[in-house]
């Protein structure tokens, strides 16, 4: 899938070709770049950038000097690419726009694991992803220490507000996707989103979930509905969570906090591929 999405990427940024580079860069030109950090984070894709620079040119050597996951600052140098100046400069953009999204999203990331670090809550993403984009995102949120959530609507069931209300109550819902899962001989976890206690209890009465979803609940709210919510689920924080408000969430007890801000609004971390003689 990797593969693929680098493929797509460079068909619709290359094109026919790299007029620029094609133009003013002879076929036989050598050249060496760096990769050179501007901001302080958590660096992320440079084993991405290795397989674009393998996948466009096999012939681009690249030696590593910090890995993923790793804290960087100003002046650091992550890694130097050497061989075709032309193959180097095609690919610049690709590298820099996926290694600085995913270092902006890997460094909050790594931000908020660490501001609930004394609780036993489990910061996760969300879907709120760029499309075609997801694997990068969601593999930056665990370069920066935090979980995924279900990768796409295949992986797991997730009954929201709207299946509930077009299914025809909780119950219903319950009822019809353990229905479901038995005609399609499927084994996937169910998750069911709540929006308030009556919602809760009806859960609690039918069973047959795994992971209640409290879905903009307060913490003082999530502290009494953990009260009620037998041991046997997992329970899991949602809906406008931030940094403001993330370590109030954690210390209620419960499992999981999704914060679709990791994804959807994230600063890209400053980055540049400079050239090196």
């Amino acid at each position: 899938m990797i593969d693929e999405l680098i493929l797509n990427a460079l068909k619709e940024d290359v094109g026919e070709g790299d007029h620029s580079s094609l133009a003013c860069i002879g076929a036989k030109e050598e050249g060496r770049a760096r990769l050179e950090v501007r901001e302080a984070g958590i660096i992320a894709g440079i084993d991405v950038a290795r397989r674009i620079f393998e996948l466009f040119d096999s012939s681009l050597k690249l030696e590593v000097f910090i890995r993923d996951g790793s804290l960087v600052k100003p002046g650091d140098i992550a890694f130097i690419v050497v061989g075709s100046a032309r193959s180097i400069l095609t690919t610049e953009r690709l590298v820099l726009n996926i290694m600085q999204r995913m270092s902006g999203i890997a460094t909050q990331t790594n931000q908020m694991v660490k501001m609930i670090a004394h609780t036993n809550a489990t910061l996760i993403d969300t879907r709120k992803t760029t499309p075609n984009f997801r694997l990068f995102e969601k593999q930056a949120v665990l370069i920066g220490g935090g979980g995924n959530h279900r990768f796409g609507l295949y992986d797991m069931v997730m009954i929201k507000d709207n299946h509930i209300d077009f299914a025809g109550g909780v119950a219903e819902a319950i009822a019809a996707t353990s229905n479901y899962l038995k005609s399609k001989r499927k084994k996937l976890s169910i998750e069911i989103e709540v929006r308030n206690k009556d919602e809760l209890t009806e859960v609690i009465r039918v069973g047959g979930v795994d992971r209640i979803m409290l879905d903009n609940f307060s913490p003082s709210e999530i502290k009494e509905a953990l009260q009620l919510i037998p041991k046997i689920y997992e329970t899991e924080a949602s809906g406008g969570i931030s940094q403001s408000t993330i370590v109030a969430y954690a210390e209620t007890g419960v499992d999981f906090i999704s914060v679709g801000e990791l994804t959807h609004s994230v600063k890209s971390l400053d980055l540049g591929l400079k050239a090196r003689f």
